[in-house]
């Protein structure tokens, strides 16, 4: 997010900056070469004002070679070729004094002739209407064979009666409109160094709270329902939200604690009654007459059952109730006791249990959370393996976490059935008449989720289901 928000500034940070500094280039390089076009014109000017206002008739003649010039005018046409070769040599622009059909009565490089096409013939014709050329196009750095033209009427008794052309080189227009550039780009270049610091500067102020109300989302979704937002920067708004989040955090976390309560509560609270209804049966069995041992017995195991239900909801909200601190335990001993533990009561349903698994097998987990949840494991295993099978138990250390699998040879369960494994009070259908009250592999999974572990169901090979009581492994750096 950071990056798409900081991407979108600095993509609206160089529109702008284009906006102001292509129109701003330009409008430089049009004023060098209006200043150019300008300083042409007034020389173009000058000259035709040093043009003698009379004898121009004799420059013509002697221009066209006439066989008797005047010796005047053949002196003023001499003068005159010399200032034009002298301005062509000072400037290296090339320029001539034309008459109206083209003839040169003075230009220098003495070769040079009106162009018969293109701009220069234009601006000649214009000069000839009476009018000063003017809008050449615009010399840009990337057009070095552009040269700048332009052209002055000489006007005697309100007629034309000869022009005045110039076309100017412009290496040096160019080179000073790449200087301006550079000037500019200079800048440019530095108010976008600035807006990229502005900009990194106002996405963190943005995204500081974002993140830290991220990291408090993702820690309550893991179950660590204690995170909460710290006060800090950022907009108005988004301060408005976290204090909001940490309203509705702690409406949540007591919602949550009532609810458990709740359950501790009416668990418990329902066991002494229970108890005594149970013993009162007992009793009201004593003074029954025979006959009727059948309807007493289904009394007492819908009673007992009614017992290990709230047993396992007292389990339950202890579990939930439970913050355990995950520690360094050795999964490979751990689970070898506990297998040690439950061998006497496979033996008695004729089921082989078996222990496979490396030497250390170090997880960051609860002790006494890990071992019961293993024992409610191990005890839905137990109960619906069939006679003469295996129960294996297998620890593994992966990469990042170490997992113990409980794998048995009963019926297993189908895709959809794996998908519901876990859930309170959820039993399969086909298991309806074993015993369980539907919550033994809730509470393994709460137990394991308090301490940052997580409990998967999966098909065993060739039948059966396999259970994985998986923790992050111990020494492992975090990403």
């Amino acid at each position: 997010m950071r990056t798409r928000l900081l991407g979108i500034l600095l993509a609206l940070m160089l529109c702008v900056l284009a906006a102001l500094g292509l129109p701003l280039a330009a409008a430089f390089a049009a004023a060098e070469q209006s200043r150019v076009v300008v300083d042409r014109l007034d020389d173009a000017a000058r000259f035709a004002q040093d043009l003698p206002t009379s004898g121009l008739s004799g420059l013509e003649s002697a221009v066209k070679g006439d066989p008797q010039p005047a010796p005047g005018d053949l002196s003023r046409r001499h003068a005159l070729d010399a200032e034009v070769a002298r301005y062509h040599e000072l400037y290296g622009v090339r320029i001539g004094i034309f008459q109206r059909d083209g003839m040169p009565i003075a230009v220098a490089p003495s070769d040079w002739r009106v162009p018969g096409s293109g701009w220069a013939d234009q601006a000649f014709q214009e000069a000839l209407d009476g009018r000063r050329s003017h809008n050449p196009p615009q010399v840009w750095p990337w057009t070095p064979d552009r040269t700048l033209t332009v052209a002055t009427p000489v006007v005697r008794d309100g007629d034309v009666v000869a022009v005045v052309l110039s076309e100017s080189p412009t290496g040096a227009l160019r080179a000073r409109v790449v200087r301006k550039w550079l000037v500019i780009g200079a800048g440019e270049a530095a108010a976008m160094i600035v807006a990229v610091l502005l900009a990194a500067r106002l996405t963190e102020w943005v995204l500081r709270p974002v993140r830290t109300l991220d990291r408090a989302t993702h820690d309550i979704a893991t179950g660590r329902m204690n995170a909460r937002v710290a006060p800090g920067g950022g907009p108005p708004e988004l301060q408005r939200l976290a204090r909001s989040f940490n309203e509705m955090a702690d409406h949540v976390v007591l919602a949550l604690d009532q609810q458990k309560a709740f359950v501790a509560d009416a668990s418990h609270q329902l066991r002494n009654p229970l108890a005594a209804l149970l013993l009162r049966v007992e009793v009201l069995g004593l003074e029954l007459p025979e006959g009727h041992e059948e309807e007493l017995g289904g009394v007492r195991e819908e009673g007992v059952r009614l017992a290990r239900v709230l047993d396992d909801l007292l389990g339950l909200a202890t579990a939930e109730h439970a913050r355990p601190e995950p520690e360094p335990t050795d999964l490979g001993v751990l689970s070898l006791e506990r297998v040690d533990a439950w061998r006497p009561l496979a033996a008695q349903r004729g089921i082989e249990l078996v222990w496979e698994g490396p030497a250390l097998a170090l997880g960051l987990a609860d002790p006494i959370g890990f071992g019961s949840a293993l024992d409610a494991v191990l005890d839905n295993a137990l109960k619906f393996g069939p006679g003469g099978s295996r129960v294996r138990v297998l620890v593994a250390a992966r990469r990042e976490e170490v997992a113990v699998t409980v794998s048995d040879q009963g019926p297993g369960l189908t895709e959809e059935e794996l998908a519901r494994a876990g859930d309170r009070f959820w039993r399969s259908t086909r298991h309806q008449n074993v015993d369980g009250s539907g919550l033994g592999l809730s509470i393994a999974r709460t137990l394991l989720q308090a301490a940052g572990g997580s409990l998967t169901f999966g098909t065993a090979t060739p039948s059966g289901l396999a259970v994985t009581l998986a923790v992050p492994r111990a020494g492992r750096e975090k990403p």
